[in-house]
């Protein structure tokens, strides 16, 4: 496991890593993704300029990445972004990963291929100084509720991917992310067979399976949650009428919840992320567009924290 790689950025992280066990117990975070159409269609900024866009733009002290757009992730570009996040005093939170493979593949051999995949995003995690990263579950039979071993094949994949981040001490998280990582049981289920103290939820307000009850599912996953993502779906007219916000908050707060609580939002009609090239791209509009919805879901929070 100890590439010179591996070996390399975990020397270089240990001083962030041990300022992160020093953050507060609730803060404000903001999710990259919430700026997806401004970064994929409009191409108005890198992943270089995110921490002074979160301060500057937004007065948010704490930045939630997305591998996505880690378009070249060298050690200048490294060296580069915690340059920048501590120029704009912004603490880097999470990496939330995607596209590295199915954690429950029905292929053993699959599935470790894809925890293996995950590493590199361990590394990078570290050396930024983050506290944990993002994964998805996936699933394997087309039908994931007659899928009987679901749940222990996930666990094989992610003890081995918690094997390998032991020494860095960043915690593993999973998103509720549609299907059946959506569904509190199976989560649940999850989080005992794995039965580590840096695995962990990160509970999402909007990725409810239709069929469930989006407050209960909040109440049982939460009590496994390293974090929070505040997902908001605002309407043009500054309502929010798919869920209540200030409740789903409540929830987590009664159960206990302290940490980074990541805005997630959209705000409108979302651009398609792969818009008809012979259609004009309206930059303005998609970026006043993500500027509101972020700021009416953080006014949110600060109503609800305070």
């Amino acid at each position: 496991m100890r590439t010179d790689r591996r070996s390399f950025l975990v020397q270089a992280g240990v001083a962030s890593s041990l300022a992160a066990a020093s953050a507060s117990k609730d803060q404000i975070s903001l999710a990259a993704w919430s700026l997806v159409n401004s970064f994929f269609v409009a191409k108005k900024w890198t992943n270089l300029d995110l921490p002074r866009i979160t301060r500057e733009e937004f007065g948010i002290g704490a930045l939630e990445f997305v591998n996505q757009f880690f378009d070249n992730p060298m050690m200048t570009n490294l060296e580069r972004l915690k340059k920048n996040a501590a120029q704009f005093d912004v603490k880097l939170v999470r990496i939330m990963v995607d596209d590295e493979g199915n954690m429950a593949a029905i292929d053993k051999q699959e599935r470790m291929q894809s925890a293996v995949a995950h590493r590199k995003w361990v590394d990078i995690a570290h050396y930024l100084g983050c506290i944990d990263i993002r994964c998805n579950m996936r699933g394997g039979l087309p039908n994931w509720r007659e899928d009987k071993d679901l749940v222990s094949r996930a666990a094989e994949s992610f003890a081995d991917l918690l094997e390998y981040s032991r020494g860095s001490g960043l915690d593993i998280i999973i998103e509720n992310h549609g299907g059946a990582s959506s569904n509190a049981d199976v989560l649940v289920s999850l989080m005992k067979m794995v039965n580590n103290p840096r695995f962990g939820t990160l509970p999402d307000f909007g990725n409810i399976n239709p069929e469930d009850d989006r407050e209960e599912t909040i109440r049982k996953i939460v009590r496994y949650a390293k974090g929070v993502s505040v997902k908001a779906a605002w309407s043009a007219d500054e309502t929010h009428p798919g869920w209540d916000l200030a409740k789903l908050i409540r929830i987590c707060r009664e159960s206990g919840f302290h940490g980074y609580w990541g805005i997630e939002c959209s705000y409108g009609r979302r651009a398609a992320r792969r818009p008809n090239p012979a259609e004009p791209v309206d930059a303005a509009q998609i970026w006043s567009n993500e500027l509101k919805g972020v700021k009416l879901t953080k006014a949110v929070l600060e109503r609800a924290l305070a």
